[in-house]
């Protein structure tokens, strides 16, 4: 896959995975990565998929309807992705802290319902329910921080509340911040997860 890696400061630190939105590329979170945790070493990637020209991490058939067969092979490229990446480059892969924005939040959501160790947490701006009527992973101690829009057209409200409701239930440990927007990523969601960061990993 394409991507870029950036050794941080801090090697104790959670190493950042990095998943663009729709037509993204894989510099687009590295601000955001900073804003979030300026310590850790980043590793930013770039979805395989292009729909129209532009990237994605998996196909859909519609807005909001995802290809499901897809969905599922290419979370298991990510995953094994992550494991060669550990191995080049020499970060710990049982430390990894996921940060996604809409169609990489989705990625990054697979991830989680599919293995149960492929992340220590993850931070989802604006993700959607993956995948419905599947056996979960034990996701005990898992932090997970999503971002949401009160008026979202892409993902609504009722959308964010059953996907924490299904992680919870899996035992993650499920923050919700609420923002009154859209499917924007704002400055002070941003705020909002480089805090939940540094209380969930002490940094």
């Amino acid at each position: 896959m394409k991507h870029i890696f950036e050794k941080g400061r801090r090697e104790e630190a959670p190493t950042l995975v990095l998943f663009h939105g729709t037509g993204g590329t894989e510099r687009d979170l590295l601000p955001l990565a900073k804003r979030i945790a300026p310590d850790s070493s980043v590793l930013s990637l770039r979805g395989n998929v292009l729909e129209n020209g532009m990237p994605r991490f998996f196909r859909r058939l519609a807005e909001g309807v995802f290809d499901e067969e897809d969905l599922i092979f290419r979370t298991r490229e990510v995953s094994e992705f992550l494991d060669q990446a550990a191995g080049q480059y020499g970060f710990d892969r049982s430390r990894l802290v996921a940060v996604g924005y809409s169609n990489g939040a989705n990625i990054a959501g697979s991830l989680l319902f599919h293995y149960r160790d492929a992340l220590q947490g993850a931070i989802l701006h604006h993700p959607m329910v993956p995948r419905r009527g599947i056996a979960f992973p034990d996701l005990s101690g898992i932090p997970v921080f999503i971002g949401a829009g009160t008026n979202d057209p892409i993902c609504s409200a009722s959308e964010t509340e059953e996907l924490e409701g299904l992680l919870s239930g899996a035992g993650a440990s499920v923050t919700v911040h609420w923002e009154r927007f859209g499917h924007q990523l704002t400055p002070t969601e941003a705020d909002a997860a480089a805090a939940w960061f540094r209380k969930q990993f002490g940094l």
